[in-house]
């Protein structure tokens, strides 16, 4: 060896720790004959180099033949060593399995077999390993009982230490296939599958041995037959390298036999496979056998006949053990008894869903499992903790055991076959199903690098750095160029932990899972009085209707057919949750008929809880949304998007319908259609966004005043063409908001309060330039209101109201600015001068906005009003109480003119605008809270009474907004009727059921806003 050893640096690089440790190993005799840079360039590829070199050095002198391995071509490169490779990786992963190597070096043979065949070998079968086992207790695998061939030179102790060295000796030939895997991820299941059939041959070595030596003492149990079901993972094929092996036992025996000597004799056999498994004599125990999942548990006997299993699964088990019969498989002893198990008890699995609570009783064991890990576990929990194998565990068997019923794929025991299967049959989505499948394997194979290290029981992330580090590099195949630091595999597994969570809460947790059977094609064909019953139970009126709009959903085989009967069990309980579950499914199924052949739609529905929530909740609750997106179903698509909910901003639409027009100049009726069109849409978009709370009050109002004022922008432009190409531009018009709409402030369904204002061009003649200014201002209000063609179906078309104009309805639609100007010179009443409070230019002409808006502040910023005037002021305000409120109509319960609603609010804050604005800026607005904020802040009012102003305006609009969103209908009375109450309850932001509390709330805030009122306005 020549003298020259790798430097600090370059084992470093190599992934050393102790690199002047490892300078000293490197000198070991033992390596003697060996390139010391050939050999560090092989342990860069040992998980742990350190460990590696160690164990190495010791397995050479107890199996020198392990140095074939090092027997490479003279040319130096770093590849030199690259057969040892394998080795050295084991070395470097598993102290445990090097360690048995150690102590036994004839193991190390095997390994060189392999290792001299310089091809891959292949997988051992289930049948292979278990001759093999069987093999190393002198048992024939061919008997019907096979049993050890014992002899005072081979006992059973000696059977049982032959036994546990040939499992161990297998377990290393796979982690050695394991850790040389191209694809260590892809190469999973198969190790798992092996672990689980190395077990199971076992647990049958193990049985030969029981049975050799019972039946030396009790010649009568040799007639016993015994079957060992496999549970948990071993059952499913997906076991660990160190995990319990959950069993159960099942015996029979001649009808001669005595029951209870049958049983005991059993019970022998059983409890000798344990034994033997479990001893420590010559050779350290495999791992412990767990019969507990067994009836009855600790409780009962160890092995029952098969008759006893179906008594007590008939008659006491609870719903977890059908949920444990998921994965069972016969693995052991009489094939024979192990299948008729399985016939009988199998088909127990899948009615374990009908049990009354079986899904919340699943779910409930979830939480408790996790509620039970010590805390100082919690956060490094690999299995039971959130965002563990069991979260993935728990969602597939539930999927299994809900749905699986009635659908034979699902009925798979492993859990990647069972995403798989979940996945084809479209029970989630293929995005989830990737998700699951990755995830899965990601977290067992953490789990099963971290076992091997120590071959012990343990689901915990490493603490320590050289753990993670040699984690970090195990769970990647070999020829890696570059090291992985620790934070970057704990990174990794957090971020997978992450998105398990999210798909465990959103799939495991969905509501009514259970309801599953009200949609499966048999039960609706052979019960369908069963299902109305159900039905009812959800809390639908009209069952028969109900039954109806399911079976035409989901009858059929199409795919649309199939993803119906996916998703509609969590629909239905979204339904039933609504105020109106009846008009929902209804709605749903118009939706569903009019978008059916959407690819994008179901599968968003399937994909997107969040979008199949919100919608079911918009369908059961408003009228309005739910007849919009009838004649608009594209815009579901919507739903799973916050973003696409976002209200568009000014720009973004009057672009948009600037296109438009230019796209269709000359064709009005198309041209106004577009904007008509666009209003519609948006107003869809921001009451969907508003039902899902994404945005506020104020930006509703705001939202819904802009998408008016491009329609009207719109509508302005196509009448200036018509106009304008007849007789020449003679004017410029604009348009002012008043009322809510100049305060942004207006709901669904609101109208415009407006005035218009002109202006001659140069040149003009004033009388044809006022006639013109009549006909835009008219076409205006048509183009915006009268009917189009084609038809905008589901329109409410914005109505123009310019009854605050000058003289009202007796005077011109529309006057100049010197008119205007005279007008409120001249005749101006109090209240045209408050009516000009929330004026605010939406349209026409920017420069004659400028002027008119300087007209409008000077009149309503002004000089404060007189005694007379104010006095006026309050008398029309009462007079409007007294006149306006309808015949009838009970004033605590009218949001506009009722005692505290709207009405009360807006004219004490536009009366102490006139009052203060000219003195204090900050009261020039026109948004009625944006005002009330600038009388605190002025001194004017006091904060606390502002709060309950401002709570009760707001309380009233959102009312207003709710009757119009649940009813489709506009109303300004706080319904009395019991529905259409907890209609607008919820609306306003109350529980299900709380309408009486909501009732009384609103009385109880009004009538104190109704005392402010008073208070303020009425003062002096």
């Amino acid at each position: 060896m020549p003298d020259q050893l790798p430097s600090a640096r370059e084992l470093i690089a190599a992934g050393f720790q102790e690199t002047q440790r490892a300078q000293a190993f490197l000198a070991d005799p033992e390596l003697e004959g060996l390139d010391p840079g050939a050999l560090v360039a092989a342990l860069q590829e040992a998980p742990d180099p350190d460990q590696a070199l160690l164990l190495l050095i010791r397995l050479l002198e107890r199996a020198p033949q392990v140095r074939e391995v090092f027997q490479e071509p003279a040319a130096r490169s770093c590849e030199e060593y690259r057969r040892a490779i394998p080795l050295l990786r084991l070395l470097g992963a598993s102290q445990a399995l090097g360690e048995f190597l150690i102590r036994h070096p004839d193991c190390a043979d095997l390994l060189l077999e392999s290792q001299a065949k310089g091809v891959p070998e292949a997988d051992p079968t289930a049948e292979q390993l278990r001759e093999m086992l069987m093999g190393a207790v002198r048992a024939d695998p061919a008997a019907k009982h096979p049993a050890a061939s014992l002899s005072e030179d081979f006992t059973a102790k000696e059977a049982g230490r032959a036994l546990r060295i040939a499992y161990r000796c297998e377990i290393t030939q796979l982690a050695l296939r394991d850790l040389t895997a191209d694809d260590p991820l892809a190469y999973l299941p198969a190790a798992a599958r092996q672990l689980a059939d190395l077990a199971a041959a076992a647990i049958d070595a193990a049985l030969a041995v029981s049975r050799a030596q019972l039946t030396a003492r009790k010649p009568e149990s040799e007639r016993i037959e015994l079957a060992v079901i496999g549970m948990g993972k071993c059952g499913a094929r997906e076991l660990n390298y160190i995990s319990d092996v959950d069993v159960i036992y099942v015996h029979s025996a001649p009808e001669e036999y005595d029951a209870a000597e049958a049983r005991d004799l059993a019970i022998s056999l059983a409890s000798g496979i344990a034994k033997v498994l479990g001893s420590a004599e010559g050779e350290p125990a495999l791992w412990e056998v767990d019969a507990n999942l067994r009836p009855e548990g600790k409780d009962g006997p160890l092995s029952r006949t098969l008759e006893s299993h179906q008594e007590y699964y008939r008659r006491w088990a609870a719903g977890w053990e059908f949920q444990a019969l998921l994965k069972a498989r016969p693995i052991a002893g009489s094939p024979e008894l192990g299948a008729a198990y399985m016939e009988q008890m199998g088909p127990l699995v899948w009615q374990a869903a009908t049990r009354e609570g079986f899904v919340q009783d699943v779910q409930a064991m979830r939480r408790r499992v996790f509620e039970n890990i010590p805390h100082r576990h919690a956060d490094r929990e690999l299995k039971l903790g959130r965002g563990g194998l069991r979260d993935i565990e728990f969602t597939v068997q539930l999927l299994q055991l809900v749905h699986g019923r009635v659908d034979e794929q699902l009925r798979v025991r492993d859990t990647l076959s069972a995403i798989q299967a979940l996945g084809e049959g479209e029970y989630v989505s293929s995005r989830d199903q990737e998700a699951m499948s990755r995830c899965y394997r990601q977290l067992r194979l953490y789990e099963h690098r971290i076992q091997m290290a120590q071959m012990r029981r343990t689901h915990l992330m490493p603490e320590k750095e050289a753990a993670l580090r040699a984690l970090a590099h195990a769970a990647r195949p070999p020829g890696q160029p570059r090291r992985r630091r620790p934070k970057e595999v704990t990174k990794e597994w957090q971020k997978v932990a992450r998105e398990v969570a999210t798909f465990h809460e959103t799939i495991f947790y969905r509501p009514l899972l259970s309801t599953t059977a009200v949609l499966s094609e048999e039960e609706v064909r052979l019960s369908p009085e069963s299902v109305a019953d159900r039905l009812a139970a959800l809390g639908f009126s009209d069952t028969k209707g109900a039954l109806r709009h399911i079976e035409a959903l989901t009858s059929g085989v199409s795919r649309k057919a199939t993803l119906q009967k996916r998703i509609l069990p969590m629909m239905l309980g979204w339904f039933a949750e609504g105020v109106d579950p009846d008009h929902g499914l209804l709605a749903f199924r118009r939706l569903s008929e009019s978008l059916g052949t959407s690819p994008w739609y179901l599968t968003m529905l399937r994909d997107s809880s969040v979008a199949a929530e919100r919608l079911c909740q918009l369908l059961t609750s408003s009228r309005f949304v739910s007849d919009m997106l009838e004649h608009r179903p594209e815009s579901a698509q919507w739903l799973g998007d916050d973003a696409a909910l976002a209200p568009r901003g000014f720009d973004a639409l009057w672009n948009e319908v600037q296109s438009a027009l230019d796209r269709h100049e000359g064709e009005s009726q198309t041209a106004v259609r577009l904007a008509r069109l666009m209003r519609q849409r948006e107003q869809l978009r921001i009451a969907t966004a508003d039902a899902c709370g994404l945005i506020s009050q104020q930006q509703v109002g705001a939202a819904l005043a802009e998408v008016d004022r491009v329609a009207t922008l719109g509508a302005l432009r196509v009448a200036e063409e018509e106009i304008f190409a007849e007789e020449g531009r003679l004017v410029s018009l604009l348009v002012i908001a008043m009322g809510r709409q100049g305060g942004r402030e207006i709901s669904y369904g609101s109208d415009m309060d407006a005035m218009f204002v002109h202006r001659p061009v140069a040149g003009a003649q004033k009388a044809a330039a006022d006639a013109q200014a009549q006909k835009l201002a008219l076409r205006l209000t048509q183009l915006l209101s009268k009917p189009v063609r084609p038809a905008v179906r589901g329109e409410l078309p914005l109505q123009i109201d310019a009854d605050l104009r000058p003289e009202g309805k007796k005077g011109p639609l529309s006057r100049s600015l010197e008119s205007y100007e005279e007008y409120y010179r001249r005749w101006m009443d109090v209240w045209e001068r408050q009516a000009l409070l929330r004026a605010r230019p939406v349209a026409g002409s920017d420069w004659l906005a400028v002027d008119f808006m300087e007209l409008v502040d000077s009149i309503r910023y002004g000089a404060p009003p007189s005694s007379a005037q104010l006095r006026e002021i309050r008398r029309i305000k009462a007079r409007v109480e007294s006149e306006r409120l309808p015949r009838g109509a009970d004033p605590s319960r009218h949001v506009k003119l009722g005692r505290g609603g709207l009405s009360d609010v807006e004219w004490l804050v536009q009366l102490r605008q006139l009052e203060y604005a000219a003195e204090h800026p900050v009261l020039r607005g026109t948004a009625t809270l944006q005002v009330l904020d600038g009388l605190v802040e002025a001194g004017l009012m006091g904060s606390s009474d502002a709060e309950v102003l401002s709570a009760a305006w707001q309380l009233c609009t959102k009312v207003r907004s709710g009757i119009m969103i649940w009813s489709g209908k506009t109303s300004d009375v706080l319904p009395s009727s019991r529905r259409d109450l907890e209609a607008v309850s919820r609306w306003c932001g109350f529980a299900p059921g709380q309408a009486a509390a909501f009732e009384e709330h609103y009385l109880r805030t009004t009538r104190r806003a109704r005392q402010v009122y008073e208070q303020h306005f009425y003062q002096g």
